[in-house]
């Protein structure tokens, strides 16, 4: 008998949270969504504007928005999950959210809500999952330039997508490809 296994817990609850974030406020009029917006400030006085530095993630502004970035998580997260763990994949999301979260903060006067740099963490941290010998992966060399090199020249775009996010969390994705070059899940 075929079951259906959960096979990348943190991926899919992070999947699953995001779409009842979205649902709630867009569908079921909650207006939810000012708590998954990291502002161009922090208000030290609200509690609630705090988390908002790595809740971002988790908001999305349209339904365009959230597929696409969930249709990449879900392709490579759970690739992610399998070679660095459970609690790894966690704790690279949450960091890269909250470095995003805080560059944001200190760098640009707009909100910024969305999975994408996670995405881009993904997409720069997958070619290392194959490597074991300590060496760079050529396919790495060559997604940084594609992925990163696209979001640099679409950053002088003025089209309301943050080409900034993408970018840190592709470098994030590199610097967590690097950290754990030549390491097995076992090793963390």
């Amino acid at each position: 008998m075929t079951m259906i296994k959960y096979n990348s817990p943190v991926i899919l609850t992070f999947s699953l949270i995001c779409t009842l974030v979205f649902v709630l406020d867009r569908y079921l009029g909650m207006e939810i969504m000012q708590y998954f917006l990291v502002g161009d400030h922090i208000q030290w006085s609200n509690p609630l504007s705090i988390p908002t530095l790595f809740t971002h993630a988790i908001g999305h502004g349209s339904i365009q928005h959230l597929l696409g970035n969930l249709t990449f998580i879900l392709l490579l997260g759970p690739i992610i999950e399998e070679k660095y763990g459970s609690l790894n994949t966690l704790l690279m999301m949450f960091l890269t959210a909250l470095i995003t979260g805080i560059l944001n903060v200190a760098f640009f006067d707009v909100g910024l809500y969305g999975a994408s740099g996670i995405v881009f963490m993904l997409i720069l941290l997958a070619p290392f999952t194959n490597s074991t010998d300590g060496k760079i992966p050529l396919t790495f060399i060559l997604v940084a330039i594609l992925f990163l090199g696209k979001e640099v020249k679409q950053s002088l775009a003025d089209d309301q997508i943050s080409q900034f996010a993408h970018i840190i969390g592709g470098l994030c994705g590199a610097a967590f490809g690097f950290l754990g070059r030549g390491r097995k899940k076992s090793d963390y």
